[in-house]
């Protein structure tokens, strides 16, 4: 029998990046959908027969979609599963989050977006959803069969960590994706400016008596392909930027009308080089932690809409991949848990609005990968973070739901978390 449980959840703020509604109010579910929301409701008292949950005037807004991250199965089911992500998602107010191709095996074929769909299913938690390789075992070499891929489920194709270096390789690849207006993510870094550095290029690294990465590794790698979007025609996003030159190359695919989009990770915002600190592995990332002119044009880049989305990031590693020297560190972070509140620390620090911060979380990154997701509407899914912006809280990796503690935000003072979270009218997260 179908679910046509209904709640009401009134004395809410309501917050929806995608009609810019930010006013008092309250919101009705019946099942897995959203029947009916607004500062009008209930005006004149709660119907009978619904379960009523006053939320005292906390945040009520769509679930967060999280476009990048990485779970260790199959292959490192040590690191992450899908079961454990899952909860990790849900305890940062995230409702859906799109799973990278690189595990092991690589999702490269039907029966790994089949297996991804089946897990997530069996978890019944948070929505997963996956991206395909572009190449095949990520080797760079033999593209996938896309379009197969896209009817199987999968959302948009990327290499994942890994970029697409050889330039014919892209422009197939773009050509291919154009057939079907699917959606090309590339890592965007040079890989032989890349090769052997493990940090920033500069006087950090320097000091440190590290191999640096240059900054212009990302940009050359975006201006490459920004080229052959232009000659292609396709529909391209570059991953988690971390440079000024990034931004501003985007920002002009963008008034030239390419279609391009981005997203950066709340490192290259939160976070510099400085961070690295002495030696500090959870700071070693891929992209690596930038300067701080580079970390204000990334702030710059999400107050003027030039930069998409926000996602997580999330890379759990181990702690044999991470205690170890810097150099023969694993790059990664995990970010889940700590997404929300680090853009609410943006909100509070007055470079966004807390309408602009949750639609880099919610409206944007759903309509760069097709989901209908990201919305309070009348008929959407009922999937919704309920969040308290201003509680103060510092962060404990003990307490994280991921399998891995490789955060570089632990024990760094925040304001502002999930406190419930609900996926298809379930509640999935309660702090209570």
């Amino acid at each position: 029998m179908p679910n046509t449980r209904r709640t009401a959840y009134f004395n809410a703020r309501l917050l929806d990046p995608a009609t810019g509604l930010d006013a008092p109010g309250a919101l009705l579910t019946e099942g897995s959908r959203i029947l009916d929301c607004g500062p009008t409701l209930f005006n004149d008292g709660l119907p009978d027969g619904v379960d009523a949950i006053d939320l005292g005037g906390l945040c009520l807004a769509p679930g967060l979609v999280d476009m990048r991250v990485t779970i260790g199965e199959p292959g490192e089911e040590h690191k992450e599963t899908i079961l454990s992500a899952s909860r990790a998602a849900a305890a940062g107010g995230i409702t859906a989050v799109a799973m990278l191709p690189h595990t092991e095996p690589v999702i490269d074929d039907e029966a790994g977006v089949e297996f991804v769909a089946r897990r997530a299913r069996e978890a019944k938690l948070v929505k997963i959803f996956c991206y395909a390789a572009i190449t095949r075992k990520l080797a760079g070499v033999d593209l996938t069969e896309m379009g197969l891929l896209a009817r199987a489920g999968a959302v948009a194709f990327t290499d994942g960590g890994h970029a697409v270096a050889d330039a014919l390789v892209m422009r197939r690849a773009l050509s291919y994706a154009s057939t079907f207006d699917l959606l090309i993510v590339q890592h965007p870094e040079e890989p032989r400016l890349a090769e052997g550095g493990v940090m920033n290029a500069g006087e950090v690294a320097t000091r440190l008596g590290l191999a640096g990465i240059p900054r212009e590794a990302e940009v050359i790698m975006i201006e490459r392909d920004l080229r052959l979007v232009e000659l292609t025609g396709a529909r391209y996003h570059a991953a988690h930027i971390s440079t000024g030159e990034a931004v501003e190359a985007i920002r002009r695919a963008k008034r030239r009308g390419l279609r391009v989009s981005c997203d950066t990770a709340p490192f290259y915002f939160a976070l510099t080089e400085v961070d690295v600190g002495e030696y500090r592995t959870f700071a070693r990332l891929s992209p690596p932690l930038r300067g701080e002119m580079d970390r204000r044009a990334i702030v710059e880049g999400l107050r003027d809409g030039t930069i998409d989305a926000v996602a997580s990031d999330h890379t759990p590693q181990d702690q044999d991949s991470k205690r170890v020297p810097f150099a023969q560190a694993l790059p990664g972070a995990i970010g889940l848990e700590t997404m929300l509140p680090l853009v609410l620390e943006q909100v509070h620090r007055g470079h966004l609005s807390l309408l602009q911060g949750l639609d880099l979380m919610t409206r944007r990154p759903a309509d760069i990968l097709g989901l209908p997701l990201g919305r309070l509407a009348a008929g959407a899914a009922a999937d919704l973070v309920i969040f308290d912006p201003d509680i103060p809280w510092r962060v404990d990796v003990d307490q994280f739901r991921s399998k891995t503690r490789n955060s570089p935000f632990d024990e760094r003072p925040l304001m502002g978390r999930a406190v419930r979270t609900i996926v298809d009218g379930r509640i999935v997260f309660d702090a209570s």
